[in-house]
């Protein structure tokens, strides 16, 4: 009794197993990676009948392999020797083109290539000392193929009577970026709970797969009917007669099978409906299903999800099943959250009765369909662990969540967060959407009546959804403080995922206004080095200020909102007066300087892209002219060298960062141990009665007084001052004084 192996994914065993049973198999064991079956107690005729129905019908099974022999193999010359000693004329045609597939290693066998090569020797040097014609290796499209697995001190030889995998079924000419394998859309399409000859709808069909799979299953297609090779033709053991009978059997019931869906489509319309927002891919979905010949059973269309319905009878059921993108496609958080948030709106609104299915790498976007599941399954997608889950759809009525369009009335946006919201059904984090809804209202009114678009909405208020939450006129930066390493990963993204979905739906924005960012601990440059590069700069406004900020290259967005209140300070006390700002970053203190009234304004920074920044937002208030400065320097080292000139300023603005290292700098920069180097430096440069406002952002900060003293300043703390409404929680956010000359 000869005995077969149908290899699969991991995962796949048992439903392989009963596919074999249901072809004809009665002996089955099933091992990791796929499943032996033979037809116990039959002839060796209808055990390769079996082999021949497998190959031919299996949805499954990615290889069906004729296992030979296992041979020792301690070491390269043991395994040699052993397959040598197989009698390879007896098996393979003479002068067949042969590949040797190599699996595993061990301790002196341990490079597949080189295992690969020692196995082909073996079998030509076989031939040859039986003088007959040698084989010849084809790596890319060979007669037969010859699969070797080793595991410890032993290797499994077999011969691949698939050669191609079985998941290349014929049909698919044309594909997309990472098509699913048809196997797996196999075993998808099984494990969804479709019911044959049952409405199939794929809104993110790609190149078609799921519903080819469906549809040839539903027409009684054998999996491979459309397949030209297979590689048993150069084996001495192929039955030509039998396999035509086969192939004619095999034929005969896919013929009968699709007539019967091509007349129940008549009459009823296509059954397999696939969508996408990629016209491409729909044309190659198209020229996929025409390879099966079945008129009139499908339907492709270029399609949102935004845009899906039911187009069936509402008294007809089915099934929504989906790969939907899943983060290794090029899609953002919040895009992708409300993606899934609207999968599972569309589910609810229109397919009442249905059951959809999902199948994702992210079990945690799949809480953003706000859906109970009744089943799920693991399955391999390549490297990625995915899941399938599969649910019940009932009846659900829309409300103004399904309008995610942002408004840019205020009064709006007050009144839509206030109004009544399901909070459960929808999913979001409960007391997380309580607290932004009554900051919200909070908030925006009151920047309404300062005149300012950019503010703080939400920061870290509740320790379990520890983010800051910013809002830049039209859009909203969400910054996730980087979660300490005793949290759990998979809650802390269950988190960053609750508060994304719950800031879409409280703040009515769309995917694109919401912009990600994770914040840690920063060193050196860091938090100016670039992260993106979008270049896509918009104008807020502050007060009486305009400036252009970046809300995604970089980890700061050109503008710190809360020196807002220092910034005013600035403009108020700036008028006929010369103006420094040293560290001056994008030139924010600047324009409110030049805005003020400052008879000159010198902005002094180490970034030529800062200082290029400053400018624009200098020329988008209507400021230019050599009055107003701009200097690219070490500021330290620009600091030494002014002490010879006679240069001297009214109003001095210091930012300094927290801790700096550019290459650029002729040291490196502390706030803490360096602040008061540039005080000192600041000595000659301030008029007797002129001021410095001096801030940091460095928690923790200590300013000590006696040595400012020994400096010659005098210096007042006024924190508590340049901290506005949308800060008051976050009293270390930072620090600020007024110092003057002693006895000034």
């Amino acid at each position: 009794m000869q005995t077969y192996f149908a290899s699969c994914a991991r995962g796949f065993e048992e439903i392989l197993k009963q596919e074999l049973t249901s072809l004809g198999a009665d002996e089955c064991q099933l091992t990791q990676g796929g499943v032996y079956f033979s037809k116990e107690n039959s002839s060796q005729t209808e055990n390769l009948k079996l082999a021949y129905r497998s190959l031919l019908h299996s949805r499954y099974a990615s290889r069906i392999l004729l296992p030979i022999q296992s041979v020792a193999a301690y070491d390269e010359m043991t395994l040699y020797i052993g397959v040598k000693q197989i009698d390879w004329p007896a098996i393979i045609e003479e002068d067949a083109s042969i590949m040797v597939s190599f699996t595993g290693t061990n301790e002196e066998i341990r490079n597949t290539q080189y295992g690969a090569q020692r196995v082909k020797d073996a079998i030509v040097d076989r031939y040859i000392q039986d003088k007959k014609l040698r084989p010849h290796v084809e790596k890319q499209d060979p007669d037969i193929r010859i699969n070797v697995f080793l595991a410890k001190d032993k290797a499994q030889i077999a011969i691949d009577l698939s050669t191609h995998a079985l998941n290349q079924r014929g049909y698919r000419t044309q594909t997309g970026a990472a098509p699913l394998k048809e196997t797996l859309g196999a075993v998808i399409v099984k494990r969804s709970g479709w019911v044959n000859s049952t409405p199939l709808i794929d809104p993110f069909c790609g190149s078609g797969t799921l519903l080819i799979e469906a549809a040839m299953l539903a027409a009684n297609m054998p999996a491979s009917i459309l397949r030209y090779r297979f590689g048993f033709y150069a084996w001495r053991g192929h039955r030509a007669d039998i396999w035509q009978e086969i192939k004619s059997e095999a034929e005969s019931i896919a013929k009968e099978g699709k007539q019967k869906l091509i007349d129940h489509c008549k009459e009823h319309g296509p059954l397999f409906i696939g969508y996408d927002n990629d016209p491409i891919m729909i044309r190659n979905a198209e020229k996929n299903a025409a390879e099966l010949d079945l008129p009139g059973v499908f339907h492709f269309a270029t399609q949102d999800i935004t845009e899906l319905s039911n187009p069936f009878n509402p008294n007809r059921t089915g099934t929504l099943i989906m790969n939907p993108p899943y983060g290794e496609r090029l899609h953002s958080e919040p895009e992708l959250i409300a993606l899934y948030g609207q999968i599972g709106l569309k589910a609810k609104q229109y397919f009442k009765g249905w059951t959809l299915s999902v199948f994702t790498s992210s079990e945690t976007l799949l809480g953003s369909l706000q859906l109970r599941s009744s089943k799920q399954f693991k399955a391999k997608n390549g490297p990625l662990d995915c899941i399938q889950k599969n649910y019940s759809i009932s009846s659900y009525k829309a409300d103004h969540l399904d309008n995610v369009n942002y408004s840019d009335n205020v009064n709006k946006r007050v009144h839509d967060a206030e109004s009544q919201l399901d909070i459960k059904e929808h999913g979001i984090a409960v007391d997380f959407a309580n607290r932004l809804k009554k900051n919200l209202s909070k908030f925006d009114k009151w920047a309404e009546k300062e005149g300012i678009e950019c503010y703080r909405i939400y920061d870290a208020d509740l320790p379990e959804y520890n983010v800051a939450i910013d809002r830049y006129s039209d859009y909203v930066v969400l910054q996730e403080y980087a979660p300490p390493k005793t949290i759990d990963e998979n809650i802390a993204r269950k988190r960053r995922f609750d508060a994304i979905n719950t800031a879409l739906n409280v703040l009515k924005l769309t995917p694109q206004q919401l912009i990600l960012k994770t914040r840690e601990r920063q060193s050196g440059q860091k938090q100016y080095h670039r992260i993106a590069k979008k270049e896509n700069m918009i104008e807020v406004q502050e007060y009486q200020a305009k400036f252009w900020v970046n809300l995604t290259d970089y980890l700061d967005t050109g503008l710190f909102i809360d020196h807002r209140l220092a910034r005013k300070k600035i403009g108020e006390m700036a008028k006929a007066k010369d103006f420094l700002n040293l560290f001056c970053y994008t030139g924010s203190a600047s324009v409110y300087a030049a805005l003020g009234g400052a008879r000159t304004t010198t902005s002094v920074d180490l970034s030529n892209t800062y200082l290029n920044w400053a400018e624009k937002n200098l020329l988008l208030n209507g400021i230019s002219g050599k009055q107003h400065q701009l200097v690219q320097a070490d500021c330290l080292y620009w600091l030494s060298v002014m002490q010879e000139e006679k240069t001297q300023y009214d109003l001095i603005f210091v930012d300094p960062p927290t801790f700096s290292n550019s290459k650029r700098m002729h040291d490196t920069f502390d706030v803490q141990r360096d602040y008061l180097t540039i005080l000192e430096g600041l000595k000659t440069l301030l008029r007797p009665l002129g001021t410095i406002l001096f801030s940091n952002n460095r928690r923790g900060f200590k300013l000590d007084i006696k040595a400012v003293n020994a400096l010659g300043f005098d210096a007042v703390n006024i924190s508590e001052k340049t901290l506005s409404l949308d800060f008051m929680r976050n009293k270390q956010i930072h620090q600020s004084w007024l110092i003057t000359h002693l006895n000034q």
